[in-house]
């Protein structure tokens, strides 16, 4: 009985090949229709790049890449390219030196975080992605998946399965589960999800069972879990799925259920550009410009008699 929970708990190699097969490819229309809305195509930045994969998306549509990971196992197996520069980015690295790292201050064209955002100490990654992004025409793009839509038969499966990691997860899991709608995201939005309000995409992918239960081995609440104590992803379990999928050889097509938010550096708005689109005219009298403008020029024979009692206080001293 011990082999058999030893062997459950460590992945084996092509489990862990089975892991990365079932993780979905971004469509490449995304990468498109993002780079469309970007001014220039010179640098952008894949921030937790992990193996590469939103990396080598990119590198299409721009001249250069730099990815960044805080995991130095991940970088070494990410997908190579002449163009994508990767960097090891430790949790002791400085605001500066990240900056410094990326390519300097209003640098990057786009910047896009694949499944990774709700890792990140978001103060600092924040702070430094509007200091590279460029002030005009950059864009900041995170997404997540959450959800994986099999089958009638598989879905209820998995339903309960993402229920029972409830108690396990932790806020940060949570954020990726809530679909980024209680995720802060001090962007200005161009129409493509903002604040509160991701937009809702389906990413096509095709899946072996293989592949599907090495997901789940892999899957980080059931891995929680699993450091508990508690196996979510049991023989019972997997014994449900084998029978919901059928033929064990067949390959399925899936759609995984992801979340979209893109932004900009917001604009800074001058007072009057503000009272203009408020249509609130009275809030430039607030102003000590708006007081001076208020004040009334005195009349001539006003002016004649300040200057004569300036001149009577004048000969008085």
């Amino acid at each position: 009985m011990r082999d058999k929970e030893n062997k459950m708990a460590a992945l084996s190699e092509k489990e862990a090949e089975a892991y990365l097969d079932a993780r979905p490819r971004y469509p490449v229309d995304w990468y498109k229709k993002i780079a469309a809305r970007t001014q220039d195509h010179k640098f952008a930045w894949d921030v937790g790049t992990g193996n590469g994969q939103a990396a080598i998306g990119l590198i299409e549509h721009y001249e250069n890449v730099v990815a960044t990971d805080i995991n130095e196992a991940q970088l070494k197996r990410a997908i190579k390219h002449s163009r994508i520069n990767y960097h090891h980015t430790p949790k002791n690295m400085s605001e500066d030196e990240m900056v410094a790292l990326i390519g300097g201050e209003n640098s990057i064209d786009l910047i896009v975080a694949a499944q990774a955002v709700h890792f990140f100490d978001l103060t600092t990654f924040y702070n430094v992605a509007k200091r590279v992004l460029r002030k005009e025409g950059g864009l900041i793009a995170i997404w997540v998946y959450n959800d994986i839509i099999i089958s009638p038969e598989i879905d209820p499966i998995m339903k309960r399965l993402v229920d029972s990691t409830l108690p396990f997860r932790t806020p940060i899991m949570n954020l990726a589960f809530d679909s980024y709608k209680t995720l802060s995201f001090p962007f200005e939005g161009i129409g493509m999800g903002s604040e509160g309000k991701p937009v809702t995409l389906d990413i096509p992918h095709k899946l072996s069972l293989k592949g599907f239960i090495g997901f789940l081995r892999s899957w980080q609440p059931a891995m929680k879990a699993k450091e508990q104590g508690v196996e979510l992803v049991n023989e019972d379990l997997i014994n449900k799925f084998e029978e919901a999928w059928g033929d064990e050889n067949q390959v399925k097509d899936v759609f995984y259920k992801a979340h979209m938010i893109v932004g900009k550096i917001p604009e800074v708005r001058c007072e009057s550009e503000q009272v203009s689109e408020d249509g609130n005219k009275d809030l430039l009298h607030q102003t000590e410009v708006g007081r001076k403008q208020e004040r009334r020029q005195p009349s001539d024979e006003e002016s004649r008699q300040i200057k004569k009692q300036n001149t009577s206080e004048d000969d008085a001293c």
